[in-house]
């Protein structure tokens, strides 16, 4: 059996894709409960009888790529049959997590060859989404693009797309798309308005400590890629937005100095309208995360949009690589976006608050953060 220690920007749609087995196989092989969570370093055994990875060319010359709304490295990396490795290095890219719609990245060996990817037995046909997969992932299996994909199923959000949710695979036959209900998880994402025209997600270090002065370098660039996703999941990608998530982060967080709450959580005891309705729930689900996620329901909820335990392991809410993709959700969750896009910064706090305790302190980081964007 083939071993294969995962790589930072991996993901298990990828890896399937790139040794030409399933989500689902690779999962079950090696214990794996949750298919988003793989870590860099986490050697998995490849089910006996797949193919070994696919060559990056045989010597050939590079070609280029332009990246499209929703890719990952990982995808990419698939479809044309390289690693997140090789392709972060032909280009340069210090975090693989991070990269953009019209973005030219050179792909190491490809000689201008079409990606390589096993074609659809029928030309087409449909495909159902699996816990881990992504668009741009899928389109590299079935020998399409995420624009075709997207434009066949009617998504206006790429990185927006749920297990169990059926897609038409252009070129040949298969059912219309169904759409989920609103309750089920997200698979790529936590869904939100589609970002106007010209948006990009992402901020930078030096943006990021302008906004919030007291944080450190090092702290910056440790929660700068998770910060980074979360954005682009939540479709926060205009200044407006940035500015008014960043904002509410610094007042929550103290500039992200915070990941847990201070306060024991024992004033939350019994607090039904939290859904704390077990002995020790205060505790258990106090505030955690740079929105200060509380109480059992809204773990539960946050745990089930983000495809994550948090109930039975509500710890793992303030690790940052958890902690930014549950603000991202919590702001989608709350239509937020419609509110900063508008400037209405003041009914962002009274959705986030449930007031506007520290107001004053919150508008001083939303103009500090204006004037950074």
């Amino acid at each position: 059996m083939t071993t294969y220690s995962v790589r930072r920007g991996d993901t298990l749609s990828a890896l399937a894709q790139r040794f030409n087995t399933s989500v689902s196989s690779l999962a079950k092989s090696n214990g794996i409960s949750n298919p988003n969570l793989i870590y860099a370093g986490q050697q998995l055994r490849i089910p006996d009888g797949f193919d070994a990875p696919r060559a990056s060319g045989g010597g050939r010359a590079a070609s280029s790529y332009t990246v499209k709304s929703g890719d990952t490295l990982s995808g990419i990396a698939g479809r044309y049959g390289t690693s997140v490795g090789a392709l972060a290095k032909a280009n340069n890219i210090s975090n693989p997590d991070r990269i953009y719609a019209g973005q030219t990245l050179t792909i190491p060996g490809a000689g201008g060859a079409a990606p390589s990817s096993p074609a659809p037995s029928s030309g087409g046909g449909s495909y159902t989404v699996k816990s881990g997969d992504t668009l741009s992932g899928i389109a590299g299996r079935h020998g399409t693009t995420v624009s075709a994909l997207a434009n066949a199923n009617n998504i206006s959000n790429p990185n927006l797309i749920y297990a169990g949710q059926r897609l038409t695979i252009p070129g040949g036959g298969g059912a219309s798309p169904t759409r989920p209900t609103p309750n089920q998880p997200p698979v790529g994402g936590v869904g939100g308005p589609k970002p106007p025209t010209g948006g990009s997600a992402g901020v930078t270090v030096q943006q990021l400590r302008a906004v919030m002065p007291n944080l450190s370098q090092a702290t910056a660039e440790q929660y700068l890629p998770h910060l980074n996703r979360a954005m682009a999941e939540a479709n926060i990608t205009t200044p407006m937005r940035k500015a008014a998530f960043l904002a509410q982060l610094a007042h929550e967080s103290g500039q992200l100095r915070y990941m847990e709450e201070i306060a024991s959580g024992a004033a939350y005891e019994g607090r039904r309208d939290l859904g704390n309705t077990q002995p020790g729930d205060g505790v258990r689900y106090k505030g955690r995360g740079p929105i200060q996620l509380t109480g059992r329901a809204n773990y539960r909820a946050a745990g089930q949009a983000l495809g994550i335990d948090l109930e039975g392991n509500p710890q793992r809410a303030k690790d940052p690589d958890v902690a930014f993709r549950i603000a991202g959700w919590y702001w989608s969750s709350r239509n937020l976006n419609t509110y900063a896009d508008a400037g209405n910064f003041r009914e962002v706090t009274r959705r986030i608050n449930g007031g506007y305790n520290g107001m004053a302190d919150r508008e001083m980081y939303y103009r500090r953060a204006q004037n950074v964007f």
